[in-house]
Parts: structure tokens; sequence; C-alpha cells
């Protein structure tokens, strides 16, 4: 065991999540099944959310994360030989709220029956706490879209609730434990009386701590991950909708509260998006878990939330979030000058610290690697560390110190950030210190400065005595790479035209090596990066210019 690496990570956990952790894994609620209460009487009609992806193939036949399974027996909703992450989606029943969820009722009414069935309360994956909240709201969901749920699934529905309500996952927080609130909301409104009022106040209760801690200033989620901001934000959209649906129990100054967060998160959800209309890769993200982002600013506007308006709408500045984007012409700038993530949860952190990702038009171009697995494996270390980044790294050592599936140590710390948008250039400005616990090597610097020509990454390490730098660009698998003039490379995009030509130092070895993107989980395409390579004394000051043809 590496004892410096354990007190590094474990050092900056709130106590809760210390004990927190040592209590979740010893008590086990007894499940209470006594009758469920009454619902509750709405007041005005569900607005239609966002559509999943329909993930019922057939009759008890699932694909998820690219991956598809069939349940044979009831042994299956915890299959041992299954990823964890695939059987926790097995256990949402999100196929409920798929885009043809509508031809499928008598199916869903089945499905539901065979989970109540084979899943006995307390029992197995599908009754810890995430996979039990976001089961709540989807069962939810069905019935305002116009479905009755019998009375053995609204008994469940109540042991559910109760089963949650007891064992909250303060030991995760995040995205996980207000992913708790927002089903005991969910419930708590559904249902009516004494006991569904305690549901409600404790959703409630743990909302009015997170939302303004999650959410930042600059409507960005502190997590600093596209993929759980759009999360996040759908989650307050459905708290907003099933406020309406039950007008009056929640009160008008949460609710707007509520309204105002999502105003700030939607502007922000538009600037960690690419043209392409899907988010970027900084930190755990990658497609097809989320809803699309155009997807939840329609689902905003079915609630009358309109996204906060800004004058200059090709800048893109988050201050307390961290990212940057600019565009000119037909070229699009995402950057990362944010930290891994709040200090206390790092969990879905990657060393990605000063990395970016490029556009032109709709086709991305350079891109950081994405997400495909979560875990424990030597995989998804590979994706997390700094080399499966568009940034930089010394002796082979990453910017912050990610380990395990989910752990890091020492982490970058942001030491100062700036955007400088001028008539012919548009300059972003960052620093970190992560490389500090390296002897004798100091802030790693870098300045993007895009104008109508090109792209110009300006990259200072300081410090002392020799050392080894790698800067990595890696490409979108549509885009091509060829050896070009003395000290660069020609970029080609899928058609065989040539859009930028890419100039390094001349001290800089370059290299092209074969790599993997991961847009999606359980998918990994070939692709190319660009490596070049350094070994000189510090300070080091490399420029590589982007030439746009």
């Amino acid at each position: 065991m590496n004892l410096p690496r354990l007190f590094h990570t474990v050092k900056y956990l709130k106590p809760v999540q210390i004990y927190g952790r040592l209590w979740f894994k010893l008590y086990k609620p007894k499940p209470d099944i006594s009758p469920a209460p009454a619902t509750r009487s709405i007041k005005a009609d569900w607005v239609n959310p966002c559509k999943k992806n329909p993930s019922l193939l057939s009759p008890y036949c699932f694909r998820f994360l690219n991956q598809e399974h069939k349940l044979v027996s009831k042994k299956d909703w915890n299959n041992p030989q299954w990823e964890k992450l695939w059987l926790y989606n097995l256990h949402y029943l999100d196929d409920l709220q798929a885009c043809d969820a509508e031809n499928k009722k008598a199916l869903h009414l089945d499905l539901i029956g065979k989970w109540i069935e084979e899943n006995p309360p307390g029992t197995g994956n599908g009754w810890e706490p995430y996979p039990t909240s976001l089961r709540i709201v989807n069962w939810i969901k069905w019935a305002l879209t116009g479905n009755d749920l019998p009375d053995e699934a609204l008994q469940s529905l109540a042991v559910q609730t109760r089963y949650l309500f007891k064992k909250p996952e303060y030991h995760l927080l995040g995205n996980h434990l207000f992913a708790n609130a927002k089903a005991l909301v969910f419930a708590g409104l559904f249902f009516n009386g004494v006991e569904a009022e305690k549901w409600l106040n404790k959703g409630l209760q743990i909302l009015a701590k997170e939302v303004p801690e999650q959410v930042l200033a600059d409507g960005g989620h502190f997590e600093r991950s596209p993929m759980y901001h759009a999360i996040v934000l759908e989650d307050l959209l459905d708290l907003i909708n099933i406020s309406r649906v039950y007008d009056g129990v929640v009160l008008a100054e949460i609710q707007a509260k509520w309204r105002d967060k999502t105003n700030k998160m939607l502007f922000a959800l538009s600037k960690q998006s690419h043209p392409d209309g899907e988010i970027a890769f900084f930190n755990d993200a990658a497609t097809g878990i989320a809803a699309k982002p155009d997807e939840i600013q329609d689902y905003a506007r079915r609630l009358g939330v309109k996204p906060d308006e800004r004058n200059d709408t090709r800048v893109g500045r988050l201050p307390e979030t961290g990212y940057y984007s600019v565009s000119r012409n037909d070229w699009h700038l995402i950057a990362d000058a944010a930290p891994i993530g709040p200090d206390y949860l790092p969990g879905h952190a990657h060393a990605d610290t000063l990395s970016f990702e490029l556009s032109k038009g709709r086709r991305r171009v350079l891109v950081n690697s994405g997400t495909s697995c979560y875990g424990v494996s030597q995989e998804r270390l590979r994706q997390r560390k700094t080399p499966a980044h568009n940034t930089l790294s010394v002796d082979g050592q990453d910017s912050s110190e990610v380990w395990s599936g989910f752990r890091v140590a020492g982490r970058a710390k942001i030491v100062n950030r700036d955007i400088e948008i001028l008539h012919d250039k548009d300059v972003i400005r960052a620093a970190h210190d992560g490389f500090k616990r390296l002897k004798s090597v100091g802030v790693h610097q870098r300045t993007w400065s895009l104008s109508d020509d090109g792209l110009v990454i300006s990259d200072n390490v300081g410090g002392s005595g020799a050392h080894l730098v790698r800067v990595f660009f890696h490409l979108h698998p549509s885009i091509h790479v060829k050896q070009g003039g003395k000290g660069g490379v020609d970029i080609y995009d899928d058609k065989g035209n040539k859009i930028v030509e890419m100039k390094m130092d001349k001290r800089v070895r370059i290299s092209v090596k074969d790599s993997t993107y991961h847009p999606e989980f359980g998918l990994s395409i070939l692709n190319r990066v660009i490596i070049g390579e350094i070994e000189t004394q510090l300070p080091l000051n490399i420029s590589t210019r982007l030439v746009f043809v």
C-alpha cells in the first residue's frame, strides 16, 4: 500500500465521507413493507421531459453501454459476469422513458412486475441507493405520463422510498446525493399524507444545501464534468416539472431558486458544448448517458425556463467553473482552466488540466479521449491520465495523481487564469502547479491565441535541471495526419482536404502514434495522437502553431 498517496487522497475528505462509508457498509435497514400511502391529486399536466434512447430491445433483452444481455433467470439481475455499471442501468428501468415508450406499455408493465417479483426488498444491486433513486423517478414519470401503476407497484414504490429514506449516500455526496434527494421529492409529492411529507421534507432539506453548493455562480456544475452537468441540469428541470404538477406543495421561493439555477446552467451547458451539438470531454464525460444539450434546451423551453442571455455569443466565460470557449470563422476552441473538481469529491476527475478541444464547423478535430468504462481497471486509469488528453506531461508524470478507478492524491491547482478578447485574436491564459510535487519542477503555464489564421499554443514550464516534457494532440478518428515540412505535420479531414498545418519548435521531436477515442461507454475507436517530445533544461518555453488552411 502506498501510504503517502493514500494520505494525500484521504486528507481532503469531509468527515461524513469517512465515518459515513463505515456506517453505510454496516447499516442494513429492515425494509418496511407496510401499506403505501394514498396518492396525491394533481393540479397540472406533466410536461413531456427528455426521452431516453430505447434499451429494451425485446422482452427481457437489454442494451446498455454498447453491450447486450438477456435476462434468462432472476439471478441475472445480479449476474457477477456482467459489469456493475451495466447492472445499475438494468435496474434503473430507463426504458420507461424511452422515445418509443408509448408502443411498449404492456412490455413495461410486465417489466415492472418482473422487477418486483425477482428483486426482494433490500436485496441486490437494485436496492442500492443510486439505482433505487433513478428507478423511483422513472416509475413516477411513467405514471404521470398517463399510465396506471398497479397496486403492487405502488406498494413497491413506497417500500423503495422508505428504504432510500433510511440510507441516502452521504458518504458519496455529489450527484449521487442529489439523485437521492430528487427521488425523495418525487415520492413525497406523488404520495400524500404524513409519511410522504417526511420524504418530501428530507429531499428538500438535502437540496437546499446541495443546489447552491453543486451549481456554481456561473452555472457550471462543481464536479467539472459536462456530462454530469447535463444530468444535474435535467434533474433540476424534472423537479420544476413535478412541482408544477402538484402546484402549491413546494414553496414558490424554492421553485424560483431552482429556475434561477437552471437559467445559469443552460448557458453554462452551451459553453461546454461543440457546434456538433454534443458536450466536450473534460473529466468523466461521454455521449449517450445524459440527454443531448439541444434536448435539454427544448425541455427547458417547454417549462418556460430560458438560459441567461449574454452579449457576445461567440465567447464563453465560466470563471468559477474554469472553462472558456472562443469561436472565429468556422473554428471553435474550448479550454480547460478548471480545477479537477471539489477537493473532497474528485471521483470523476481526469488529469486533464490545461487540455482543450478544437472543432471546425460541426466536425471535431482535436479531442480529449473521452470515457468508456468505470470500475477499477488499467484501461479506466489510462483514460484518466494526462497522456489521454490534449495537454502536457513532465517526466512521464500526470498533472494530478489519478489512481485506482475514482481516486486522486496530489492534484493540480489553478494558480491564475484569464481571457482577453482583442480585435485580431482571442487569448486564454492559465497556469497550474500540479508538477511542483516533482523535484525542481515549477508551474505549467499555457496560452491559447486564436486568430482568423490559426491557433498558437504556448507552454511555459518553470523549474530547473534536466527534464523530459511531452505535449499531446489527439485527433478525432475522422481526422488524418501526414508528415509535413520540417518540424511539423499536416492534418486532413475525412474527405482528404488539408485543414491544418501544425508546426512545433525545432527542438521538439514529433511522432504520430495509434491511440483510442471513447465517445461512449463501452466504445473504443482507433485514432491518432501527435506527440511532441523534448528533453531539456527547465525553464522551458515551447510553442505549437496550427495554421488554418
